[in-house]
């Protein structure tokens, strides 16, 4: 189970992008996220007719690492770290170490 997870809500605590939010789209490999909105790169792109594809300058999202990232808290508003605990029902869950609360997912 990971800490952090494709549709959690992450604020960026280190580069270019530090204190921006996003929602994350996916994740690349072990240690690298494509976040919506941030680390946002202008590619140059040829035209390809018989795709469909124009040609121009387009902007792109590319991927973070994850320690970059920490998912962010609704009730504090805030960046928080995660930890796990098991339920009384067995259930294996995330929280926020901050407030104690299970993270929605």
């Amino acid at each position: 189970m990971r800490k952090i997870k494709k549709g959690d809500q992450v604020v960026v605590i280190a580069g270019k992008d530090k204190g921006k939010k996003g929602t994350i789209l996916s994740i690349e490999g072990d240690d690298k996220l494509l976040v919506e909105g941030i680390n946002i790169a202008k590619k140059h792109q040829k035209a390809n007719p018989t795709r469909g594809i124009d040609g121009g300058i387009i902007e792109k999202v590319m991927p973070i690492h994850y320690s970059n990232v920490a998912i962010f808290n609704p009730t504090t508003n805030k960046a928080d770290r995660i930890g796990f605990k098991f339920l009384a029902d067995g259930r294996k869950v995330r929280y926020f170490k901050s407030t104690n609360e299970v993270v929605e997912s």
